[in-house]
């Protein structure tokens, strides 16, 4: 039987997540196209980490690869997705995955909203979950389904008794949210999690995240690409670029000073109410898809303002500076960074 953990025992374990060096490629024309490129990052217990870039950027993709969950006919290629008190997710198979997936990791995916079955109420639905995951106390399956969503501000009787149709997308999302928590996950995957939603329902529902996270003592990533979004919810903020992490540190240092030109594209090109309009900017060009990313040198060259000409040949590697991680050469030299292999080095004499 599962164990139903209360807020406080929750509170106790967040588990932390370990990214290391993942590469998720696609085949295509007898060749395999990285959509996520030897990244490399940490998810920090217990709190919220943002991960934000343009669409085809590789945030799903790599979101998906936290649950051993990339479709096919995409692999992963390189690199390990560790979990506390979990392990290697990519060693996992079978049941061993069934553990994880909801028990360990709860996501909610993107348009979550419009993915109920319309077929079925939500009560039926979430007990088909528990049944799933081996669930035998299906009353307190729904005991606990009740006390989440009217934490979620809904009523519980009506939402356990509705259909998709007769639920609004704010109510939807929410539902998404009780379906990814009901079997006590430690770590939460939102990806766009406000998506199609109005800018109140939008409101309440980034509300609505924080204060689940803060109760639950979650570890949690949010995907989006509105850096307004993450700005309003993260800890820590991942830019991610064609399948790269180019910048990551903390938020509200990322937002006063970016250090990465894309970083500073996209919070030129966020809409604005206030203040001169003229200063929102749309980024030159577009994201690469996985035919025509480049296969040297860094892969924002085409559309960055500061490009020199060592961008077309190397790729520039991650520098340390501040507490910021980002890779780019200009940026590195104006900072007086550090590269990351050489500060290791340093540390280690």
């Amino acid at each position: 039987m599962t164990a139903h953990l209360t807020a406080a025992e929750q509170r106790t374990r967040p588990a932390g997540v370990a990214v290391s060096d993942l590469t998720v490629a696609f085949p295509a024309g007898g060749r395999e196209l990285p959509a996520v490129s030897h990244v490399s990052l940490d998810l920090t217990p217990g709190k919220i980490t943002g991960l934000v870039g343009e669409s085809g950027s590789g945030k799903s993709t790599l979101a998906l690869a936290l649950m051993n969950a990339v479709p096919k006919p995409g692999l992963v290629t390189s690199g390990s997705v560790h979990i506390d008190g979990i392990g290697n997710v990519l060693s996992l198979t079978g049941s061993g995955l069934r553990r994880v997936r909801g028990p360990g990791i709860g996501y909610v995916f993107q348009a979550s909203q419009n993915s109920l079955n319309p077929l079925k109420t939500v009560g039926k639905q979430l007990l088909d979950l528990g049944r799933s995951h081996g669930e035998k106390n299906l009353r307190g399956l729904l005991r606990r389904a009740r006390e989440l969503i009217e934490d979620m501000g809904l009523d519980a009787v009506r939402v356990l008794s509705s259909y998709q149709h007769e639920l609004s997308g704010g109510m939807r999302q929410r539902v998404g949210i009780v379906f990814a928590l009901l079997l006590n996950a430690q770590v939460l995957v939102l990806d766009e999690p406000t998506t199609a939603l109005d800018m109140l329902s939008q409101a309440s529902v980034l509300e609505i995240i924080k204060r689940v996270h803060r109760d639950l003592g979650l570890t949690t990533l949010v995907i989006s690409h509105d850096l307004g979004v993450v700005g309003e919810l993260a800890d820590r903020t991942v830019v991610m670029y064609a399948g790269r992490v180019v910048e990551e540190g903390e938020t509200q240092g990322i937002l006063r000073d970016p250090r990465h030109p894309y970083t500073r594209g996209l919070l030129a090109a966020m809409p604005r109410i206030t203040g001169d309009l003229e200063l929102a900017r749309a980024l030159p060009g577009r994201p690469p898809d996985l035919l025509t990313i480049p296969r040297a040198g860094c892969v924002f060259r085409e559309r960055c303002p500061l490009a020199m000409p060592v961008c077309a040949d190397s790729e520039p590697p991650d520098t340390l500076s501040g507490g910021r991680r980002f890779a780019c050469f200009a940026a590195a030299g104006s900072a007086g960074a550090t590269s990351a292999g050489h500060a290791e080095t340093e540390a280690a004499s």
